[in-house]
């Protein structure tokens, strides 16, 4: 039996160690929220990088995660931290055997002030789409 996995590594900088802080407790609180849905979609890891001043989130897959998870999270982050900018991250969708169209990904793109996604792409579906005489800029 195959099993499929959705990887990503990326950083958040929330501005000071005192954010990087609470975001733990966002975290924790976004976690619980998740655990209680029916069922649970897969998480993901996160941590404080104390290598770039203790300021930057290292949010990670654990196996497998879950990108709409991370983009809740973001969104919290950039609400209570006043955050501005773009921020975005990547992501790669894999099995664990080989499988026809079993491998893809996507990436995500945020307008921190708004929450809002400025650009999104995800691969799924897109080549057999092209190959059918689809229009690949679509």
């Amino acid at each position: 039996m195959a099993n499929y996995f959705t990887h990503f590594s990326c950083l958040l900088d929330v501005g000071t160690p005192e954010n990087a802080a609470h975001a733990l407790d966002l975290y924790n609180a976004l976690s619980e929220e998740n655990a209680a849905e029916d069922p649970p979609s897969e998480g993901f890891l996160l941590s404080i990088q104390p290598e770039h001043g203790g300021t930057q989130l290292w949010i990670r897959d654990d196996e497998t995660g879950d990108p709409e998870h991370v983009i809740q999270f973001i969104k919290r982050c950039a609400a209570a931290f006043r955050l501005t900018g773009l921020w975005g991250f990547q992501y790669a969708t894999t099995c664990s055997q080989a499988r026809v169209n079993a491998f893809g990904g996507g990436a995500h793109v945020l307008d921190l002030a708004t929450g809002k996604t400025i650009a999104w792409t995800y691969t799924d579906g897109w080549l057999a789409e092209v190959l059918d005489g689809g229009d690949p800029d679509a």
